[in-house]
């Protein structure tokens, strides 16, 4: 719908209704957190043509984002 690429990383879940995850448009990096019922989930992803997120996806983006917060010099790629 976008007509840019969207990403979903599943994060966790609540109890057995909900499923916590990070939905981004264009650039995994840049993302939202949202809480969503599972039925629900499954629709949105379908709406935007989401692509899931790999664990080693994932990883990687975790790995930037310590990088960042915690400005570790000498870390690089």
């Amino acid at each position: 719908m976008t007509g840019q690429p969207c990403f979903v990383r599943v994060t966790g879940t609540l109890g057995t209704r909900f499923v916590q995850f990070e939905f981004a448009i264009g650039d995994p990096e840049l993302s939202v957190d949202l809480v969503m019922q599972f039925d629900q989930f499954h629709e949105f992803c379908e709406r935007h043509n989401a692509t899931h997120l790999s664990a080693e996806e994932g990883a990687r983006l975790d790995y930037e984002r310590m990088k960042w917060r915690y400005g570790q010099p000498g870390i690089d790629h």
